[in-house]
């Protein structure tokens, strides 16, 4: 392709906005489609003194893939998978390959990739390194930075940079920080440099996997089971998915299923990957000691089967998108939120979060999420800007009290912009200088990603 700029109004408002409904039309936008053509927009970018924003496929809910100023870097034509190594169990690739592509890929190969954001069919590895990103099997492979074998970015003047993981068991070479040059880049939300290429690492796919739905008459007794089915030897649950009842009626409504335990007050989805036959029995067991209708809970057993549970979780932010999208032109957006506490404490962190926007007399959040790591995710609808800012002051009140129970202010999204000014809320100034001196060395004019983390 020419390195000429995107300048035309329309195709501009294309890439205006993310999913977070945060809107800013770019001043240019540039679609490379190999490394070297990434390294000259860089180039022109520094001798324009151009600031640039890196988006892949724009799912991000914290508006870091929205330029406010300067040019879009769209990394959507660097789709290729370059390797995979069935051996090593790794696979090369660039950053615009979907998550959803990769999986179907290595899956001949009896591999896959752990990491499994509900978006895996919109969102980007690049996307998946830039905020270190999840999903409902965290709870048993763990997020993107582990997964990350080596990568290359282009910096802000244009150069490469290559970092690869160390192997060593052992090392005491000074501070523990700068170990891993990896991990400088998995979170950093495209604030030190351009991911153009990733080693990432793959596992064995297990040989069964067994998902159960398992309503509950309440939440307490669902949180309750939670935190049994992480605490027992009985069961190995590779995800732990908690639905609130409304986020149970919209997953209903997917499945086109009314007649699925109606009167529940939530569902917990899990899957067991355990070697041999998953303890089925084990689970009702365990459902049952916490008030679970064995009648009620749902086996979802083959990969046919597994994927149609799938359906469910994503269902999720799908309606929320659709409950807000009449809003976006009034100002308005989905706000969401990204809190984890220990998981012992979910219960009581979601009682106080429910306290806080009861005082703020907002109307109740469709409440799921990864309740198996202490993450729920409360979804706010705000129909116009006053709502907004309704909201988020709720929700910084219900971070303070996070935070003291040992929480975090964003589990798997990132801070983007939208959560750029509660930062300082879990991270003392020395840690903030830290971070605002390894973006100096790696992007001293501050051009990458402006309004993202920092």
């Amino acid at each position: 392709m020419s390195l000429d700029l995107l300048r035309d109004a329309s195709a501009l408002e294309g890439y205006a906005r993310d999913v977070s409904g945060l809107r800013a039309v770019p001043e240019a936008v540039a679609r490379p489609e190999s490394a070297a053509e990434v390294h000259a927009l860089m180039r022109m970018a520094a001798a324009d003194g151009a600031c640039v924003t890196t988006a892949g496929a724009q799912t991000s809910t914290t508006g870091a893939s929205v330029a406010e100023c300067g040019w879009l870097l769209s990394t959507r034509a660097m789709a290729r998978i370059l390797d995979i190594d069935p051996v090593q169990r790794t696979v090369r690739v660039e950053p615009g390959v979907l998550i959803g592509d990769l999986q179907r890929a290595c899956a001949p190969e009896g591999l896959f990739f752990a990491p499994d954001p509900t978006s895996e069919e919109e969102c980007t590895v690049g996307g998946a390194i830039a905020c270190n990103a999840s999903g409902p099997r965290t709870l048993a492979y763990g997020p993107t930075r582990r997964h990350v074998r080596s990568l290359t970015a282009v910096l802000a003047d244009g150069s490469d940079f290559h970092a690869h993981r160390s192997t060593v068991e052992k090392n005491t070479v000074g501070y523990q920080m700068a170990h891993d040059p990896v991990d400088w880049f998995v979170g950093s939300e495209g604030t030190l440099g351009i991911v153009t290429e990733a080693d990432l690492v793959l596992l064995p796919i297990p040989p069964r996997v067994l998902g159960l739905g398992v309503p509950f008459p309440d939440e307490a007794r669902a949180l309750a089971f939670i935190v049994a089915a992480r605490q027992t030897p009985a069961v190995a649950p590779r995800c732990l998915e908690y639905f609130d009842a409304e986020s149970f009626a919209i997953a209903r409504t997917a499945m086109d299923d009314s007649s699925w335990a109606p009167r529940a007050g939530a569902m917990v989805y899990t899957e067991d990957a355990g070697d041999g036959d998953a303890p089925l029995d084990d689970w009702l067991a365990l459902a049952e000691q916490f008030g679970a209708n064995a009648g009620d809970v749902r086996a979802f057993d083959g990969e046919q089967a597994l994927r149609e549970a799938r359906r469910l979780r994503h269902a999720l932010p799908a309606a929320m998108h659709e409950r807000t999208a009449p809003f976006l032109p009034h100002g308005g957006r989905r706000v969401s939120t990204d809190w984890a506490v220990p998981y012992p404490l979910a219960a009581p962190a979601l009682a106080e979060a429910r306290r806080i926007a009861d005082a703020h007399r907002l109307p109740p959040a469709v409440t799921y999420g990864h309740l198996g790591n202490g993450h729920p995710h409360q979804n706010f609808v705000a129909q116009h800007p006053g709502d907004v800012a309704r909201i988020e002051q709720a929700i910084a009140e219900t971070l303070h009290a996070i935070i003291a129970m040992g929480g975090t202010v964003a589990a798997e999204h990132g801070i983007g912009k939208i959560k750029s000014k509660w930062l300082a809320l879990q991270a003392g100034p020395r840690q903030v200088a830290m971070m605002r001196a390894l973006k100096q060395e790696f992007d001293p004019g501050h051009r990458l990603a402006p309004g993202n983390i920092l």
